[in-house]
């Protein structure tokens, strides 16, 4: 939990809240709207992501699938963090949240986070 949370703390205005009704359930938001669903242990993540790079990671991620309550339809997926992930699995995962993020955040937010993302000439 403590890599994920490194990796939203790097983005404005994100917060993290734990959901009582889901038995604490840690989610991410900024503006109020989630962009990660999180395990308690943070062994599996939910984001969303565009729906063809959605459908792209689940079908060459074993560890991914659709996320479940109808949310995979809309490019939700559900990724399991088994063991010790690599450094090539974290930084996939600070993409997908990245990606989340700019998606969820307003308009404002999310061209920072691109800015970032952008190389330099």
């Amino acid at each position: 939990m403590d890599r994920l949370e490194q990796i939203v703390g790097r983005l404005p205005e994100a917060e993290r809240v734990d959901i009582e009704a889901w038995d604490g359930e840690p989610t991410f938001r900024v503006g109020g709207k989630n962009f990660v669903f999180a395990s308690p242990d943070a062994t599996a993540i939910s984001v969303k992501l565009s729906k063809d790079e959605a459908a792209a990671l689940v079908a060459t991620d074993p560890q991914a699938v659709p996320t479940s309550y109808g949310m995979g339809r809309h490019g939700w997926v559900s990724i399991t963090l088994d063991g010790r992930p690599t450094r090539e699995r974290w930084r996939e995962v600070e993409e997908w949240v990245r990606t989340s993020y700019t998606l969820i955040a307003p308009k404002r937010l999310a061209r920072q986070v691109l800015g970032q993302d952008q190389p330099t000439p």
